[in-house]
């Protein structure tokens, strides 16, 4: 069981400078403590994400970390040219020494989408065409590719990741659609949501892997070769009621953050439906884990077994949270919850 960490960077009550700082000191101390991966999520027009351009905030984290992985979780394939991607993915695995893990993914905001003059309802086709063309980027000399949206002939290729033949892809999923085509591809996977919607998203995923037989990056550190995990938020702390006092606030100001695209379309597609609405609900089923680090841990354990994960990605540091309790969060986690999950 290893344990990595999630970020949104959403907005905070800090100015952005002053808060993109504390990020550094954060992964910093994540990469000290061990964490196995920083994975960093990419949203547009909202104060959910304040680093809508994944590739140039995680040049400063590569070179912040030295041991422990990066990437984005996911980069929103619509929303780029694959040849230029192709040479991100790239510059970064080189910047971060071979550290580099891509998450893809075709953006679950049809309102982000839309903002890019992207049709929510393409948006799939559109993803497995510069999925396809990014690989085909990845691993060759020159890049040819001919899709319905993107058509590449013999583009030389001069730019080449540090892992052969590219790094490792992952894809996320809260639906039992996606979780099987990431079963099928063999890549490596997460979910999230209350602890039924995520037991049917890997049940669907373990059923697609079973019969494919192999992942396509085996990461040999993972039983089986492949990451099935799920994302939470986690609040840790020396009482239950002080990590409650923390995490009540900065879950609030993150589900604002969250659901503010959606509350300001009124009528639009309701893709939030599998979020929990509460602080109560998101802890009852599991997506919020608060306490003191005995009953953080008894929690964990309790989702690794009924949900039979091998990979859990924390996350740490969200909504108006202060950075010293997001760093004491980390610590205790990293102090007396790590090396016992670690375990499982």
């Amino acid at each position: 069981m290893k344990f990595g960490i999630f970020d949104h960077v959403d907005k905070s009550d800090r100015p952005l400078n002053k808060q993109l700082a504390e990020r550094m000191d954060y992964v910093t101390a994540a990469d000290e403590a061990g964490f196995y991966c920083y994975h960093v999520a990419e949203h547009h027009a909202t104060p959910l994400n304040m680093v809508p351009v994944p590739g140039v905030y995680l040049g400063a984290v590569a070179r912040a970390t030295k041991r422990m992985r990066l990437g984005p979780l996911v980069y929103l394939l619509p929303l780029y040219s694959p040849l230029r991607l192709v040479e991100e993915i790239a510059m970064l695995d080189h910047l971060s020494d071979g550290r580099l893990d891509v998450g893809v993914g075709r953006g679950v905001s049809p309102f982000e989408l839309n903002f890019h003059k992207v049709k929510a309802e393409e948006s799939r086709d559109i993803f497995l065409d510069a999925y396809a063309a990014v690989r085909a980027g990845l691993s060759r000399e020159k890049m040819t590719h001919s899709g319905p949206y993107f058509t590449y002939e013999n583009v030389p290729i001069e730019l080449h990741p540090l892992q052969k033949p590219f790094p490792p892809f992952w894809y996320p999923s809260s639906n039992e659609g996606g979780a099987k085509w990431a079963g099928e591809q063999g890549l490596h996977f997460v979910t999230l949501g209350a602890m039924a919607t995520a037991a049917k998203a890997i049940a669907a995923f373990k059923e697609a892997f079973a019969k494919r037989g192999k992942a396509e990056s085996p990461k040999p550190e993972f039983p089986g070769g492949i990451v099935i995990g799920v994302n939470r938020q986690i609040v840790v702390a020396p009482t239950d009621s002080e990590a409650e006092a923390i995490a009540r606030p900065a879950r609030e100001q993150h589900h604002d953050s969250l659901m503010k695209l959606q509350r300001e379309n009124k009528g639009g597609p309701l893709y939030t439906r599998s979020i929990p609405a509460s602080y109560e609900d998101s802890v009852n089923g599991g997506a919020l884990i608060v306490g003191s680090p005995a009953t953080v841990l008894r929690e964990i354990e309790r989702q690794v077994k009924e949900l039979g994960l091998n990979y859990m990605s924390a996350a740490l540091f969200f909504g108006h949270m202060t950075a010293d309790h997001a760093m004491r969060s980390l610590r205790l986690f990293a102090a007396d919850v790590l090396p016992k999950v670690e375990k499982l």
